[in-house]
């Protein structure tokens, strides 16, 4: 596993654009010698091959342990490894002809190079400062790339939010090491379970702000509403460069809470904190999305979503449920990405069908009602046991939103028939229900030893943000099928106008990032949709 990413580093360190096609060929060599890395690595793991080796240990003063270049192997690593090894040959095989004749076109591959490389090693680290200093070389490689094309005030605009916001999580996360490595004793992940075993709960204040310091580094990584504001506009860079975002280096949030679980699982306050921030960002992305007028946008809001989901889904102590999450949504994410170019046409007209408000609601109300005993008995089939954990009833109820969801598309447009609806209704809530609690129980049975579900202590705030998140879902639903009634109501025009510019957080944000650096990064101002707007409901 170590070795996986060495020709990356030579391709990045050695690359030059004075013969751009050689590093290209180069870079997808590499690529290809590290998916054939990981698939040996899933091999050997699965013989039982598991020993995690240590090399170049060096003391730390202060009490901050040892830093070294380890390899931690388990299940998650090398299904992280064999993922991101495969979408990053992926994007380096359509770089090789997206960027062909490019004037730049050997430094975009050398540091696609080196931020595959450091991703790549922050997946395998076994040390907790070896995980955070590929991190930060992950982040600064990923700037390059999104302020490729330097002539464009978007691109660098965005790249220097981004990179402002994630200096800030790196901080936060070296502030969380610090009192994990000086408070338990180790910098390896494998032993801060060990370390806690001998720890009543609750845990000591340290690790409380420790686990705090953990959720914000994940937040900001993630691009969780209101710090969304660069992932949208990151679409100015190349489209290999978003499909690695998007279907990859956005998930380092979200991996960090995996890899720490030993300690979210145990400080209840932390979880509830990602219900919320994640809650947050679906809500807003989903109705933001609405607004897109781009394929690209669409896609950016529709990840800024997701990844609240799965923040959302590691609140709850899902973590098994979060990492099929992370494996489904990066192979989609990189498809959608990459094969965007193919259907700008499907988006380039959008209407919205004319339909009564009473029935609206009631197909609504009535695919509800039919798809949610489907989607019951099939978890009581596979033994998921829904009515002693809350979350999974929650998670169930999400099933069923999603579901009705797909089925309306599919009445509004008139492609199933009303006589045939209910059969379908119920036949396609088996058959996405046998795929959702199938994967969930193979995933649990696979990694269940190194993401154990955590446990839910109950009490009236996670009663209450259970309600929230049914609440939320089920309002997303009806204001979906809503639409193009409220489209016609003045006050709903306004709310249109507020989430199109992204509710102005981000507009701040951009005045301050563009008054603190060179006048080159001016943005300019889009016009407004209202007059649009009106203009179409009139």
């Amino acid at each position: 596993m170590l070795i996986s990413p060495g020709p990356l580093f030579v391709v990045g360190l050695a690359g030059t654009n004075r013969r751009p096609r050689l590093t290209r060929v180069m870079t997808i060599a590499a690529a290809w010698f590290a998916l054939g890395c990981a698939v040996v690595a899933v091999g050997t793991y699965s013989l039982g091959m598991i020993d995690s080796p240590s090399y170049l240990s060096v003391v730390l003063p202060m009490q901050l342990g040892v830093l070294a270049v380890s390899v931690d192997v388990n299940a998650l690593t090398v299904l992280m490894l064999l993922l991101v090894a495969l979408v990053g040959l992926v994007v380096a095989r359509y770089s090789y002809t997206y960027l062909d004749g490019d004037a730049h076109e050997g430094r975009f591959h050398r540091w696609l190079s080196l931020t595959l490389g450091s991703f790549l090693m922050l997946i395998v680290s076994g040390n907790l400062w070896g995980f955070l200093i590929f991190w930060v070389a992950t982040s600064l490689c990923l700037h390059q790339l999104l302020a490729f094309y330097r002539e464009r005030p978007l691109a660098v605009l965005a790249a220097r939010k981004k990179y402002l916001l994630h200096r800030i999580a790196d901080a936060s996360l070296l502030g969380a090491f610090v009192l994990i490595v000086r408070t338990l004793h180790t910098a390896q992940f494998a032993g801060i379970g060990v370390a806690l075993a001998t720890l009543h709960t609750p845990l000591p204040a340290s690790l409380q702000v420790a686990s705090g310091l953990l959720v914000l580094s994940a937040i900001l990584k993630s691009a969780q509403f209101p710090f969304h504001g660069w992932l949208i506009q990151v679409m100015e860079a190349p489209t290999p460069v978003s499909a690695l975002l998007h279907a990859g280096i956005i998930y380092t949030g979200a991996f960090l809470l995996l890899r720490m679980v030993p300690i979210m699982s145990r400080v209840v306050w932390s979880g509830d904190a990602l219900i919320v921030a994640g809650l947050v960002s679906i809500a807003t992305a989903s109705l933001m999305m609405m607004t897109a007028t781009n394929i690209k946008g669409s896609l950016a809001y529709s990840t800024c979503g997701q990844m609240g989901f799965m923040l959302m889904e590691c609140g709850l102590g899902l973590y098994s449920l979060a990492l099929l999450h992370i494996v489904s949504h990066a192979v989609y994410k990189a498809h959608a990405f990459l094969s965007s170019g193919s259907v700008v046409d499907h988006f380039r007209v959008p209407e919205l069908p004319a339909v009564s408000r009473a029935a609206t609601l009631w197909k609504a109300i009535g695919s509800l009602v039919i798809v949610t005993p489907v989607v019951i008995g099939m978890g009581v089939i596979f033994g998921v046991p829904l009515f002693r954990q809350t979350p999974l009833i929650v998670m169930g109820i999400i099933l069923t939103v999603a579901i009705s969801h797909l089925l309306l598309q599919g009445l509004n447009t008139g492609r199933i028939g009303v006589s045939r609806s209910l059969s379908t209704m119920i036949l396609l809530s088996a058959l996405v229900s046998t795929a959702y609690f199938g994967l969930d129980a193979l995933f649990t049975a696979l990694f269940g030893t190194v993401l154990p579900a955590a446990q839910v202590s109950g009490g009236m705030v996670q009663d209450g943000l259970l309600g929230l998140i049914i609440a939320v879902f089920v309002g997303l639903l009806l204001v979906q099928q809503m639409l193009p009634r409220l489209a016609q109501h003045p006050f709903w025009q306004a709310v249109y106008v507020h989430l199109y510019n992204d509710l102005y957080i981000d507009m701040v944000f951009s005045r301050l990032i563009r008054r603190a650096g060179p006048g080159n990064t001016a943005e300019p101002i889009s016009a407004s949709r209202e007059d649009q707007l009106r203009e179409a409901t009139s």
